[in-house]
């Protein structure tokens, strides 16, 4: 099986699995049984990292539903085929090339010898923030909040995992609304976030050459560099738009208004936690998520959307045409045109995906426009923000949304690729014209 169609259909059997384990009446708090739609698209959100819900999941379901929506989201956001070169270094300590072929299409590895370095660096990366988050993030629920030690430890480690997987999943209602103004759980949530929206190829350089950023991979430069400038980009917008808003940021002090603001910037591209009311931003602000949603994180990360690093490779194209030069080039080296081709194919089957989602859903319903493409866009950029709308929308339309959250995790290129039957090269190339642009 070729390695792109194999992450998908890991996916998909995650899904399958997932929503047969959520149907069972113990996984849900009450002990009825669950609507086959209810345990699909929770299943479809958590592994595909999402965080769109359409029930409450600290009320809705039990322990055990709530441990199956974390295993799942962990599995997502780690990496199926990741996950699988892991576990068959426990069993042989060595790997298969076809192992490690599919290792290497979920992490975007440097190399094939580098597959198992990842591996292990994912693994190493990922309990380190997981279990240091969880500890600190239940000493702070118990000792500042008062919850006993059970429900602090679980609460703690359900976040934590949330957090690094980028899933934005809560046990709480407002998901971190009532945290807006303790640093001391959003700072380190952030970081947790970034880590894990960052790439796993990016953590690779950052490991191996902490001090050399010369020798860094371009494409670590490029997500690095990118990842700033959203989020300054992100910080200011939303500090500008929200600052007087009476529904958001308006009633806190200057300097919470700056925290909420970063958390925001940060979120929105990779966890999906709030920290304000979504449905009270305002239309600049609504618009600015739109593209910090479609954006996401980084390449072979637990972020969703259509990557920073496809954003820069766009950015530096259309620098080089404005310049009249024939190369795209940043940090002395040029940018290869499948690299270039790439980006510009993942970006025209976001946009079509997300305009046909978004056509779809308005002709289904009869909600706002904005709030509509808000629910879209978070959902194929796996962002886990939401305007309220998703559990009142039917059934056509959130399995229309379940849709667009398996394809922004999977990802555009992933999913064609997935589908194409093989590669055809032909031996003969047509003569070259240049149509009129523009």
């Amino acid at each position: 099986m070729h390695p792109a169609r194999a992450v998908a259909m890991g996916f998909l059997l995650a899904i399958v699995v997932g929503s047969a384990l959520l149907m069972l009446p113990w996984s849900r708090a009450d002990g009825a049984g669950v609507p086959w739609l209810t345990a699909f698209f929770t299943a479809v959100s958590a592994v595909c990292v999402a965080g769109l819900v359409v029930v409450d999941t600290g009320t809705y379901w039990s322990a055990f539903g709530q441990s199956v929506i974390m295993v799942l989201f962990q599995l997502g956001g780690f990496g199926m085929m990741t996950a699988s070169t892991l576990l068959g270094l426990m069993v042989n300590r060595s790997l298969r090339l076809r192992t490690r072929l599919m290792t290497q299409a979920e992490t975007h590895a440097i190399g094939l010898g580098d597959v198992v370095g990842v591996a292990k660096l994912v693994l190493v990366v990922t309990v380190a923030v997981e279990v240091g988050l969880a500890v600190w993030l239940a000493g702070r629920f118990h000792l500042d909040y008062g919850a006993n030690w059970g429900n602090a430890a679980w609460n703690g480690l359900f976040h934590a995992v949330s957090a690094y997987n980028n899933a934005g999943f809560s046990t709480h209602a407002d998901s971190l609304m009532r945290y807006a103004a303790d640093r001391w759980v959003l700072a380190p949530v952030m970081l947790a976030a970034v880590i894990g929206g960052i790439g796993f190829p990016v953590l690779h350089d950052l490991r191996n050459k902490p001090l050399q950023p010369r020798r860094w991979s371009l494409h670590s430069k490029l997500t690095l560099a990118a990842t700033g400038v959203l989020f300054v980009v992100g910080l200011i917008g939303l500090a500008m738009f929200e600052w007087s808003n009476p529904r958001t940021f308006g009633p806190m002090p200057a300097a919470e208004k700056l925290w909420s603001a970063a958390f925001a910037s940060v979120s929105a591209r990779t966890v999906g936690f709030n920290t304000v009311d979504i449905g009270g931003l305002s239309h600049e602000s609504m618009a600015l998520h739109y593209f910090l949603m479609f954006v996401g994180g980084g390449s072979a990360s637990t972020a969703g959307g259509v990557k920073v690093g496809t954003i820069a490779i766009l950015a530096l194209l259309v620098i080089a045409e404005i310049r009249g030069r024939g190369d795209s080039e940043a940090f002395s080296r040029r940018v290869s045109s499948s690299a270039q081709r790439q980006a510009i194919t993942v970006l025209v089957l976001g946009s079509a995906l997300t305009t046909v989602g978004t056509l779809a859903i308005l002709y289904l319903t009869e909600f706002p426009t904005d709030q509509v493409i808000f629910e879209v866009i978070a959902a194929f950029g796996s962002a886990g923000l939401s305007t309220g709308i998703t559990a009142d929308l039917p059934a056509s339309a959130q399995l229309i949304l379940a849709l667009l959250m398996y394809t922004g995790r999977v990802g555009t290129i992933t999913l064609a690729v997935s589908l194409a039957m093989s590669e055809r090269r032909t031996a003969y190339r047509y003569p070259e014209e240049h149509p009129i642009v523009g």
